[in-house]
């Protein structure tokens, strides 16, 4: 029986890799850069007052990352938003090695295209090759069902690379599929 590898995780190894080797005049291929893991995270200011906003939230990442995803606790006492410290303030999942490729293949194929008025992606990244989406609504997932849905959240989905700059790392998302603007 063979080891299931995702289809991204191929195309990295066969396609992008020698690319990218080729375009930047790397000399190993360990110097190519590569994607080191997706981290999903929502954070909730509305589950200060209702607990069970934080629930549902682990809940529906869970599902979409495929993977338990956590609460987030804050660190400090916020008296203009009526934050004390150690309160459930958020959600957040990582997600690494085929699970990470999984996650990515859905969002570039399935959930993406169900954006509404989408027109692609801004290519502005972190200035150290990393790159982070803002995403309005959970239910471009198709892992979300609509008539469960209480509240409809937005979450950031940050894609950390080892690329040194820039533009290493935008070449590296040019030719995972990502729709960036023209």
């Amino acid at each position: 029986m063979e080891k299931y590898i995702p289809t991204l995780k191929k195309k990295f190894k066969n396609e992008i890799i020698p690319t990218l080797k080729k375009e930047f005049a790397y000399t190993s291929e360990m110097q190519v850069p590569r994607l080191k893991k997706i981290v999903l995270n929502q954070g909730l200011g509305k589950a200060t007052a209702d607990k069970k906003i934080i629930k549902n939230a682990v809940g529906e990442l869970s599902i979409i990352a495929g993977q338990k995803a956590v609460q987030t606790i804050a660190k400090n006492n916020i008296s203009n938003f009526k934050l004390r410290e150690h309160t459930p303030i958020g959600a957040r999942v990582t997600l690494r090695k085929n699970r990470m490729y999984e996650f990515l293949e859905r969002l570039l194929v399935v959930a993406m295209p169900r954006i509404k008025d989408f027109r692609g992606v801004s290519g502005k990244l972190d200035g150290q090759g990393n790159y982070t989406i803002g995403i309005e609504e959970q239910i471009i997932f198709p892992e979300i069902e609509l008539d469960k849905i209480d509240n409809i959240l937005g979450m950031n989905i940050t894609f950390v690379t080892s690329a040194k700059t820039d533009e290493e790392g935008y070449a590296l998302f040019k030719q995972f599929g990502f729709p960036f603007k023209k």
